[in-house]
């Protein structure tokens, strides 16, 4: 069969019993990184030494072939650098090509930066939406921002130590600098912390430079208090006192939970 194992986000002695046993056992194993799998393995004390073989974003498409074949015949236990793999990391593909091919896919559950941090962020946890990675690109970044200003669900995203304060202004931008929302940085690790504020007063944090792993929590929108209609009025009135459209929508966006860009748009047919 073809197993998914999680692995420890930072802290060793949160692997399972059951990934070192099997670690312990399986003959063949298919990491995301060899040399981390290999530092796991001495880690964890396991003195048994499984082929290694790379299964990466690069070669993903190209190696499931085979190592669905080899699944077919023993076990292949697939190992992402930490937490699960196909979540934001390798393995997706394979899974498809194991389960088209009728081999067996089963997981071995462990630890998960998604759901770690949603639960000591404080924010509501009965329903939420993961969306991995932030883009890369501002304009596409500010896009699905904007997709998700209405989104009523606890959202939680990955972001590269790099980009967070660039990422946490445009959701200050796109969600409104009074949505509440947590970062948290290298959780289990030695230096692990927990940020929770405002967008805006974490853009401000964030801007000294941060490092680490890190995953941001944030409050979903809240109910809408107006109409889109009185909106709209709201808008025009501020654009009659000498505001820009833009600035006037994004102001009650932020004041009433209304999408800017709904406003924006209904506000210009208006005009």
């Amino acid at each position: 069969m073809l197993i998914l194992a999680a692995t420890p986000i930072g802290n060793l002695g949160d692997a399972t019993r059951r990934l070192v046993d099997t670690l312990g056992a399986v003959e063949l194993v298919a990491a995301e990184d060899t040399r981390v799998a290999q530092r796991l393995l001495q880690g964890l004390g396991v003195e048994h030494r499984p082929r290694l073989v790379a299964l990466h974003d690069h070669n993903e498409r190209d190696r499931a072939g085979e190592l669905v074949a080899l699944a077919a015949a023993g076990d292949v236990l697939v190992l992402s650098d930490a937490g699960m793999p196909t979540v934001s990391d390798p393995g997706y593909h394979l899974v498809q090509a194991a389960i088209a091919a009728g081999v067996t896919v089963t997981a071995l559950p462990g630890p998960s930066a998604v759901l770690t941090a949603l639960a000591v962020s404080g924010l509501p946890t009965d329903r939420f939406a993961f969306e991995g990675f932030l883009p890369r690109k501002e304009g596409e970044r500010r896009k699905l921002l904007t997709s998700l200003a209405d989104e009523r669900r606890t959202l939680v995203f990955f972001e590269s130590p790099n980009r967070l304060a660039a990422s946490l202004a445009d959701l200050a931008r796109c969600f409104g600098a009074d949505r509440r929302v947590v970062v948290a940085r290298e959780l289990t690790k030695l230096h692990e912390e927990v940020r929770r504020g405002t967008v805006a007063e974490l853009a401000a944090w964030a801007e000294g430079g941060v490092r680490g792993e890190i995953v941001i929590v944030t409050e979903g929108a809240p109910e809408r208090a107006v109409s889109l209609e009185s909106g709209v009025a709201a808008v025009l009135e501020l654009v009659a006192s000498g505001a820009r459209l833009k600035d006037a929508a994004a102001q009650l966006a932020a004041e009433t939970g209304l999408s800017r860009r709904e406003l924006y748009e209904a506000a210009l047919r208006s005009r």
